[in-house]
């Protein structure tokens, strides 16, 4: 039955991988996958002589001998505690989702685009790679790369020029994303799991992901396609007088998750759903406030921002987070990924090139699954070492193909850049700050 289990993760991560050609939603393989991964281990229960009990991190002793009711109780444990554990994550994405859709409601980042004021191709360059650092860092790689692709759109008209700027948004971001945690899913993942802490995460991985935006962007500079100066063209922008507002309360009660959790030690969706609570109130009374009173008899929750917001998150992303993490759970409950990690740690690889070549294998496989594999396949204390490389490598490997992040498939989706495109142009650069970062990263450990 594990062959069964691991051949359904196979060909359901080949059906993910290849979900452009097969025109079909990655979410919908990895739910499936999911429920045959937890029927497997239903149906083949009886027959396991090994368990691993997530909650000490070790092998159940004598798991082959327990009765079926001994070994059921186990499983309905087990599960639980990580369909709990997967959710904590998800709740805590939905609420930073809606968070980032209230805000652009009240186009608060068109602020962002109106202060920048260049023509200068290499300027604006550095301007949206900074802003794609900093960003990804508090809303996320996924929706800064979003946010700052409209805001191109509005300032660059050629569409050969602005996939350039995509791709480096995509490396920039990626970048971003690896120091702060919750500016990737990966991150998220380890900082949720107490695998590292909010402090210890940036002290470690801000200056390797810096060099990890700063290296690609220098030598993108002496490209032909970046010099010279960009022909704008003026348009009419709908200016919300709340935008600059709620802004800078988005982002700042995203920002105040982590100091809440320090505080009070709560898990982070807590701190998420008191930030969503808080910006869901201000936004309901700007909104009410702006109502004529003829009007306010019609109003309706329907139509609020928090309800409009709440309808425009990535549903989908959050379901394949769901059927993606439980299945990685049913492999890790039968105890593979720990017998897989102790092997290569008797293999005698040295952990570094082990966790580069994780890195470089999340530009190929989704470091969702990556990360949570790792996560059971290691026991390391909080914050060691090897948790913020893990962090770093997920988090930034996937820049060297656009199918490698959450960030280079939206990119993707929204410029139409050609999988080869991006390879032959960006993939390089990427690679090059990638093992940058691996380097700064290893000098200062």
């Amino acid at each position: 039955m594990e062959t069964f289990i691991v051949g359904v993760f196979v060909l359901g991560y080949l059906a993910i991988t290849l979900e452009h050609s097969l025109k079909i939603d990655k979410l919908i393989p990895a739910l499936i996958m999911m429920a045959f991964a937890w029927a497997g281990i239903a149906f083949g229960l009886d027959n396991f002589d090994s368990w691993f009990d997530s909650h000490h991190a070790t092998l159940v002793d004598g798991f082959g001998a327990l009765s079926h009711e001994s070994k059921s109780e186990w499983m309905e444990s087990t599960l639980l505690h990580h369909f709990g554990k997967t959710c904590e994550i998800l709740i805590f994405l939905v609420g930073a989702m809606t968070i980032v859709e209230i805000t652009d409601h009240f186009n608060g980042f068109q602020a962002i685009k109106r202060v920048i004021k260049t023509n200068s191709k290499g300027t604006l360059l550095w301007i949206v790679c900074i802003l794609g650092f900093i960003l990804s860092a508090i809303i996320d790689n996924l929706t800064a790369t979003i946010v700052l692709i409209t805001i191109l759109r509005k300032i660059v008209k050629d569409n050969n020029l602005r996939i350039w700027y995509a791709g480096m948004i995509i490396v920039a971001a990626n970048a971003g994303g690896a120091w702060s945690p919750i500016g990737d899913v990966t991150t998220t993942m380890l900082w949720m799991g107490d695998k590292v802490s909010a402090a210890q995460l940036i002290q470690q991985l801000l200056i390797p992901s810096l060099i990890c935006m700063v290296i690609p962007t220098l030598l993108a500079m002496f490209l032909p396609v970046f010099k010279g100066r960009i022909e704008q063209v003026e348009e009419e922008e709908k200016i919300s007088k709340h935008g600059t507002k709620m802004l800078f309360i988005g982002l700042g009660m995203i920002v105040f998750v982590p100091i809440f959790k320090t505080i009070t030690h709560l898990p982070p969706y807590v701190g998420m759903m008191l930030s969503l609570g808080v910006v869901s109130l201000i936004a309901e009374f700007l909104s009410n406030r702006d109502f004529s009173i003829t009007s306010v008899e019609n109003h309706s929750h329907v139509h609020g921002p928090t309800f409009k917001a709440l309808t425009k998150i990535e549903m989908p992303s959050i379901l394949f987070f769901l059927g993606i993490l439980m299945t990685v759970a049913a492999l890790e409950s039968l105890g593979l990924i720990y017998m897989f990690g102790n092997s290569v740690i008797d293999s005698g690889m040295d952990i570094n090139i082990f966790v580069t070549l994780l890195g470089a294998g999340s530009a190929v496989i989704d470091n969702v699954p990556l990360v949570a594999a790792s996560m059971g396949m290691f026991q390391e204390a909080m914050d060691a070492s090897l948790w913020h490389f893990i962090a770093y490598a997920a988090g930034t490997g996937g820049s060297m193909l656009i199918i490698g992040s959450a960030a280079g498939v939206v990119a993707m989706g929204m410029e139409k850049i050609s999988f080869f495109w991006y390879l032959k142009n960006i993939a390089w650069l990427a690679l090059i700050g990638y093992l940058a970062g691996v380097g700064t990263f290893l000098v200062f450990q």
